[in-house]
């Protein structure tokens, strides 16, 4: 409740209400407030959301120009719906004219208001003033609802006028879109993955689309269920768009007014647009039906199903939650067979991943037999071929994951002089890809290799700037992460994959962007979600630590795992239910179930990895 500069509150008897002394009220849920006696538990009616609504005050009368910017910036953190409070510190004119929604900016803490507003020029001071805003960007949040992190000092000049007739001062130049600190942007809003399709992707021999998220910020409070469906259905952001499509046809909306979407008691939603069953064929709508499920629970889990109604209420189709999984490649709903690492004689051996033991027995075919000195591995999506580095680093291998196969000769080799400037750990997508990075300095390069059997295709990164030090690529096949080193500083970044449109320009990664801005080494990398990644790294001046990092540079919240020294390489699932697995110095390969501690899994073992 503008956390990054509240003052005190303070009670009056006989209101439900805490008033912050810059003008924001907490509303508590009871009638009255009795001014005296003990103090006892209070019964109240219950409601769906028990969080605490922050709701903002209107000017004071007679306030003046100091008060009124304080009040309007109280009232961009307020759970006001349209922002109404907030307009009512503006002239009738700029708050007909004012876009809350165009943008959101994040100061690290909060925009300070110069001490004394200044004379606006005018001829008579007293009914003119400029106020100057000021703070250190961390972020800014774009009219898609798209997050980027931000540098640098923010400054804005604020101008109010004196209503003549009424004496009182508002605002007639408010900045553009919303300002607000970090805490308060935290508290206000919350990261939810919406859904579309990779546009020239599917998933290997099944044939399915393959689902791919699109990370967006919504106001928390304010109706987000309804908010995201409306994201949704605008499209997706800016960066991803290139790569992805959606099923919805292009002008469908939610019906007019539509607003409070919420399942039923049996954990349906309905969903009414603007369609006509005409206009809707059987498969486009179950498609459409997925995007919406695949959304709408990271809001609510138990949502089973939804339903799409289009003019007159009538029903377009439904979909359940088993139907979706089949409608469409999810990257978290694959839960992996087993969990691969090297053990002491660098052979590839495996283990079920739900297993609570600690043997694992060598994999069928040529990797299992341990005479290529294998460095690290990566097992296709499918658990059916794997591809290994070997040789100290020089010498890529596939082969299938089947006994009497031969390893033949590597698709690929490195010139770099020492293992660290070779082959990185490579990477499998969705549609059967293989990925891997050469981080010779002389000519560090990214290759895929086609259904993990091709001839090696050089991906071109235009905006490369420095020694790339490890790569991988996304389940859905449209991004890559990779950890990009130049003058002694590490950065990890995020790549949208452009794939041949016909052009002949082949294979791209563009639009890099930093996924964890903070980070100054990254020493290990993993994928672990649809939008998330698991990095072991250091900031300026600090120690090896593991942390989640989200795709668009965002903060993510909840714990980190929990630290293990000597991290060198670490597994994760986009199933987020299955355990973490690294490779530490000091105790080989262990594992970090749900609630528990690390657990030891093979002290001579090596490079964990889970398919992809």
């Amino acid at each position: 409740m503008g956390a990054d500069r509240m003052g005190g509150a303070r009670w009056r008897p006989g209101r439900a209400v805490a008033y912050a002394a810059s003008g924001v009220v907490l509303l508590a849920g009871c009638a009255s407030m009795p001014d005296n006696g003990d103090l006892r538990n209070v019964e109240s009616t219950p409601r769906q959301d028990t969080g605490v609504r922050v709701f903002a005050m209107p000017p004071a009368e007679g306030a003046g120009p100091a008060e009124i910017m304080q009040g309007f910036l109280e009232a961009l953190t307020s759970d006001d719906p349209d922002y109404d409070t907030a307009r009512k510190y503006l002239t009738d004119d700029a708050a007909r004219a004012w876009r809350p929604e165009r943008s959101t900016t994040v100061l690290a803490n909060g925009p300070s208001i110069e001490p004394d507003c200044r004379p606006g020029g005018k001829p008579d001071p007293t009914s003119s003033v400029t106020c100057v805003l000021e703070g250190t960007r961390v972020a800014a949040v774009d009219s898609q609802q798209a997050y980027q992190p931000a540098d640098g000092s923010y400054s804005k000049k604020v101008h109010l006028t004196r209503n003549p007739k009424t004496g009182q001062w508002r605002i007639d130049g408010p900045p553009d879109g919303v300002v607000m600190g970090k805490s308060d942007f935290q508290r206000n809003y919350t990261s939810v993955d919406k859904y579309y399709f990779a546009s020239d992707t599917t998933a290997g021999a099944t044939g399915q689309p393959v689902a791919v998220a699109d990370p967006v910020f919504v106001r928390s409070k304010v109706d987000p269920m309804t908010q995201m469906v409306r994201s949704l259905l605008s499209g997706p952001s800016r960066w991803l768009g290139p790569v992805v499509r959606s099923s919805f046809p292009t002008g469908t909306a939610l019906q007019k007014d539509v607003s409070g979407l919420a399942p039923d008691d049996q954990n349906k939603l309905t969903v009414p647009l603007n369609l006509k069953v005409s206009q809707v064929a059987a498969t486009k709508c179950t498609e459409m039906a997925t995007q919406l499920l695949f959304t709408l629970r990271n809001l609510a889990p138990t949502l089973d199903s939804v339903e799409l109604q289009g003019v007159g209420g009538r029903r377009l189709c439904d979909l359940s939650e088993e139907r979706a999984e089949s409608a469409a490649w999810h990257g978290s709903a694959k839960s992996p067979e087993y969990l691969y690492f090297l053990d002491g004689k660098h052979r590839l051996v495996r283990m079920p991943t739900g297993s609570t033991g600690t043997s694992a027995v060598p994999v069928p075919g040529p990797l299992g037999e341990g005479d290529k000195g294998l460095q690290s591995v990566a097992v296709s999506r499918d658990e059916h071929s794997a591809a290994g580095v070997g040789d100290t680093g020089r010498s890529l291998y596939v082969t299938s994951l089947s006994s009497g196969d031969s390893l033949g000769n590597p698709l690929l080799t490195s010139a770099g002089a020492t293992p660290a400037d070779r082959l990185t750990t490579p990477s499998w997508d969705a549609r059967g890809d293989l990925w891997v990075a050469d981080r010779d300095p002389h000519r560090s390069r990214v290759y895929v290799v086609a259904q993990g059997s091709s001839k090696p295709q050089e991906v071109a990164v235009p905006e490369l700037s420095g020694q790339i030090k490890d790569a991988r690529v996304a389940a859905d096949g449209v991004r890559i992460a990779l950890v990009v080193e130049k003058d002694g500083k590490q950065s990890l970044l995020i790549g949208r994959i452009q794939r041949d449109d016909g052009t002949g320009q082949g294979i791209s990664v563009v639009e890099l962007r930093s996924a964890a801005p903070d980070l100054e080494q990254v020493s290990a990398l993993s994928w672990a979600g649809d939008s998330r990644l698991l990095a072991a790294g250091r900031e300026q001046g600090g120690v090896l630590q593991m942390r989640y990092v989200q795709v668009d540079g965002s903060t993510l919240d909840g714990p980190a795992p929990g630290a293990l020294t000597g991290v060198k390489a670490i597994a994760a699932s986009e199933d987020e239910r299955v355990p973490l697995v690294a490779y530490s110095e000091d105790d080989g390969i262990v594992r970090l179930p749900s609630g528990a501690q690390w657990q030891k899994v093979d002290k001579d073992g090596t490079a964990p990895a889970y398919p992809g």
